[in-house]
C-alpha cells in the first residue's frame, strides 16, 4: 500500500463484529517459516499429499522421519506478539471469531478461545484405522525409542512440520503404528488432496457471514481453502481488511490493506483499542 492506513483499520476493528482469518505469515515471528515470501513465490514444492502418505510406505517413512525432526522446531515454538495481540483483541470483545489455516496451535497458546483450526493441529495424532486421537508427545517418545540416535542434517524447516533432509539419511528409520489397533498413524492435519472436515468449513462460513469485517492476517490467500472466505465476504458486502507482508490473491476484494510486519502492527492496533472505548 502507498499510505499508512492503520488508523482506519483501528476504526474498523473498534466497530466490533470482526472475524480473523490467519495464515502462516502470522507465525513467522515465532520461527516457523511460511510457504511463500513477500513476492508470493513458493518457497518449496508441494508438501506431502494424502494420497502419497496413505499409499506409499516409502513416502510415509520419509514424512515421519522429517516430521520427527521438524517437531523439535514446531513443538518448541512460542506465540509471538501478533498472536498475543489477536488474543487481546478477542478479550476486548471486538472479535467474534478466529479461523486459522495454521496447524501450530499458537493462537490458543497465546490465550485465544474457540479457535477454528481449519487444517487441524500438529500436536494431535489420529489413527486412520480406529480413529483414536492421541498427543504428539507420546508419539515422539515412541519414535525416539524406535530410532535411538537418529539425527540428520536439517537444511530447512517447513510450516507443515517437516524438514528438508538428504534422503540418504533416512536409511533405517522405523515408523510406529497405532498402539491400540496397529493401524496407520497420521498427524491430525489436512494434507494437500484431503478434504477439510465439512463441520469446520460450515462453522467458518457462519462466522464470516455474520461479521462486519473479515480481517485477514498473514495469508497470501493463494489456495482456495482460505480465499473462499474472502470471496464470500465480498459477495455478502462484508468489509475485508488484509494485514500481510507482500501481495495476496485477496487484494482485489479488500477495502483496506496494511503491508507491515504483523507483530508490530497488531500490537499497536491492540494498544490503541485497549485505550479507547469500543463500540459494538
Amino acid at each position: 500500500m502507498q499510505t499508512d492506513r492503520t488508523g482506519e483499520l483501528a476504526d474498523w476493528i473498534a466497530d466490533g463484529g470482526v472475524v480473523v482469518l490467519s495464515g502462516a505469515g502470522l507465525s513467522t515471528e515465532s520461527g516457523i517459516p511460511d510457504y511463500r515470501g513477500p513476492s508470493g513465490a513458493a518457497r518449496r514444492a508441494t508438501p506431502m499429499t494424502y494420497q502419497a502418505f496413505t499409499r506409499d510406505p516409502v513416502a510415509r517413512r520419509r514424512y515421519w522421519a522429517r516430521s520427527h525432526l521438524g517437531w523439535r522446531t514446531i513443538g518448541d515454538a512460542q506465540p509471538n506478539a501478533g498472536h498475543r495481540a489477536v488474543a487481546r483483541l478477542q478479550h476486548l470483545g471486538v472479535l467474534d471469531g478466529i479461523v486459522t489455516q495454521n496447524v501450530d496451535g499458537l493462537h490458543s497458546a497465546a490465550g485465544a478461545r474457540d479457535v477454528v483450526e481449519l487444517h487441524g493441529n500438529l500436536s494431535r495424532i489420529v489413527c486412520l484405522d480406529c480413529g483414536e486421537r492421541s498427543g504428539r508427545q507420546d508419539l515422539e517418545r515412541r519414535l525416539d525409542a524406535a530410532n535411538p540416535g537418529f539425527a540428520a542434517a536439517v537444511s530447512a524447516v517447513n510450516p507443515d512440520g517437516d524438514v528438508e533432509i538428504d534422503d540418504a539419511e533416512l536409511d533405517g528409520f522405523s515408523v510406529v503404528d497405532c498402539a491400540g489397533c496397529g493401524g496407520m498413524l497420521k498427524p491430525d492435519v489436512v494434507y494437500f488432496g484431503e478434504t477439510v472436515p465439512p463441520e469446520r468449513v460450515s462453522a467458518s462460513f457462519a462466522l464470516v457471514c455474520a461479521a462486519r469485517t473479515l480481517l485477514v492476517l498473514g495469508s497470501s490467500l493463494t489456495v482456495m481453502s482460505g480465499r473462499r472466505f474472502v470471496l464470500r465476504a465480498a459477495k455478502e458486502g462484508i468489509r475485508v481488511a488484509i494485514v500481510n507482508q507482500g501481495v495476496t490473491r485477496g487484494d482485489p476484494y479488500a477495502g483496506l490493506r496494511v503491508d507491515a510486519p504483523l507483530g508490530a502492527a497488531l500490537t499497536a492496533l491492540a494498544d490503541r483499542l485497549g485505550q479507547a472505548p469500543v463500540t459494538s
